[in-house]
């Protein structure tokens, strides 16, 4: 690789063609062809972004919103598909963020890690 970019770019192709990737593409295609499904996983996600715009702001999160909150995940972990979607997510979030602490690791090597004493 001539510099980080190109590497950037190698990467992005890898993640693309990962099974974690492939199968992520695969559930969030199957949810968003039922436009029930669809409806479902949508309000769910505009509830995490509310929750976590107020969060990032400051803002309380009042009891109604965490009790939304809680009824709508039981609502949409209860769907086999949604279920299956939210558990690749997951899968890879651990995907990123491993790749993240790898990236990150020249400038831990070089500033040191809170806490360690550098």
């Amino acid at each position: 690789m001539s510099n980080a970019y190109d590497a950037a770019y190698a990467m992005e192709r890898a993640i693309r063609s990962s099974n974690e990737y492939v199968e992520l593409k695969r559930l969030y295609d199957l949810v968003n062809a039922d436009p029930a499904s669809k409806g479902m996983f949508d309000n769910f996600r505009n509830i995490q972004m509310v929750l976590q715009q107020k969060q990032m702001m400051g803002q309380e999160i009042t009891p109604e919103e965490i009790e939304q909150a809680q009824k709508t995940v039981q609502l949409v972990q209860q769907h086999p598909t949604i279920a299956q979607l939210m558990d690749a997510e997951q899968r890879m979030s651990v995907v990123i963020a491993d790749l993240n602490k790898i990236i990150m690791k020249p400038l831990e090597e070089l500033y040191g890690l809170p806490g360690q004493g550098s």
